[in-house]
Formats: structure tokens, sequence, C-alpha cells
């Protein structure tokens, strides 16, 4: 086999460091998680110069798998009938709502980001093609920067949607105006997060232009969050447990 083709069919170093756990950098993970909070501006500048340097390793993803799966048995032993159901709920909080969807909004984000707001249509997988060198390299989105973005924007939905929600539960489930209030907003919060950590991620990016239209669904939100004031209880209706087949007990 010819060296210019074996090079082009090596595994990707996101592949090839998935189980090196001895290198993971997971205080840089913590130190991310944190940031993401108060000042996710530094992260994507921390993450974007990596990704020119070298290929990270994803200690923050599974950091926060971790997280996602403690939530998991959290949900699964307060509001699920049997351990089997327990478990269900830990796998699905885990494949599904975090890895499954990261993927599927990364894969949408690699397509779409890529061809409309980016000023050259070079794109590489998990990492730059093998022609790109220079200045060029820079100039080239990549799957597995789309990846990352994803798993960090899905760190405010955990926070709000998983933790707080879980903790607060037995408060805003109750039939109050303040407990929907309260319960809608922390909706609004997670989910306008989730948009402007997406928006920061893409605009760390100096090849991408326009990427202000990645927060044109907050407006979108704040007005069905006005109206599900009046309409709709978000906490009793869009628990995280609740898509995984398991009811919630009504509180006391």
């Amino acid at each position: 086999m010819p060296p210019q083709r074996r090079a082009t069919m090596r595994v990707p170093p996101f592949f090839r460091r998935l189980f090196k756990f001895t290198s993971m950098d997971f205080e840089t993970a913590v130190w991310e998680m944190t940031h993401l909070i108060f000042a996710p501006k530094k992260v994507f500048r921390n993450i974007y110069y990596h990704k020119r340097t070298a290929s990270p390793y994803p200690a923050f993803t599974y950091l926060l798998a971790l997280f996602c799966l403690l939530a998991g048995l959290a949900w699964g032993i307060a509001y699920a009938p049997k351990t089997l159901a327990t478990l269900r709920i830990t796998a699905v909080f885990v494949l599904v709502h975090f890895l499954g969807v990261s993927l599927l909004v990364a894969t949408g984000m690699y397509f779409l980001v890529g061809r409309v707001l980016g000023r050259r249509r070079r794109q590489g997988l998990f990492g730059p093609p093998g022609d790109a060198v220079g200045d060029a390299r820079e100039e080239v989105l990549e799957f597995g920067y789309c990846f990352d973005v994803a798993i960090r924007a899905f760190l405010p939905i955990w926070t709000f949607l998983y933790l707080l929600q879980f903790l607060l539960l037995p408060l805003i489930a109750r039939d109050y105006w303040v407990s929907n209030l309260f319960g809608n907003t922390m909706y609004l919060l997670a989910l306008s997060y989730y948009f402007v950590i997406t928006f920061l991620g893409y605009n760390a990016l100096p090849f991408l232009s326009r990427t202000e239209v990645l927060l044109a669904p907050i407006p979108v939100l704040v007005i069905l969050w006005i109206i599900s004031l009046f309409t709709f209880d978000c906490a009793t209706n869009l628990a995280p447990v609740l898509w995984c087949g398991v009811n919630l007990r009504k509180p006391v």
C-alpha cells in the first residue's frame, strides 16, 4: 500500500487517545467547567490554541459523562420504581441525552456552519486535511472541534436541568405560579446558555463569519418562556427522567 494512502487511513488522534486515561488532563477539564459558567470566552480561546498545537485528550467528555451517570443514578433512585429502571435512566442520560445529542448537534453544525458561515469550504473530520499547511491549516472546521463545542454547551443543560432541577423539583413542581415561573426560567437559562456557548465556540474561529446567527434562537426562547408562564409547566412535563419512560411522583 502506498505510504500516502496509509497516512490518510490512520486512526484520528481523537480515537487513539480515548483510552489513555493516565495522560488525560482532568485538572484542565475542571478548569474549563468552572470557566464555562463564569467566563466561557477564555475556554474556547484555550481550546482553539490547543487544537492548533496538539490534539487534546477527551478528559472533559469523560468527566461530564461521569456527572451524567451520577445524575442518572440520583434521578433513578428518587423516581424509578425498580433498580432496572434506574439503570435504564442512567444509560439514557449518558448515551442518549449527552453523547447521542452532542454527536447529532456536532454533525449538524459540522455540515451547516462549515458551509454557511465559513469563508472557505475546507473541512476535516478530526483534524485538518493532509494537504493543509501553513496558514491554510487554520482555515479548517474540524468535526472534532464541533464535538468539543457541543459537549461543552451541554454543561449548562446538565447544571440547570439535571442537577438544580433535581434538587429543587419538590418546590418547582408544585401547583403555584411562582413555582412555574422559577421552573420555566431554569429551562430558559439552560437553553439560552447552550446557544451562547455554542456561539462563543464558533466565534472563536477566525475563519468563520456571521456567527451571530447562532444566537437567533434566544429571542424565540424568550417569547416561548413568556407564553409558558401562563400555559405550560416545564418542570413537570419536560424533566429529563420523563424522557426515559419514568413518571414523576407528585411532591408531598
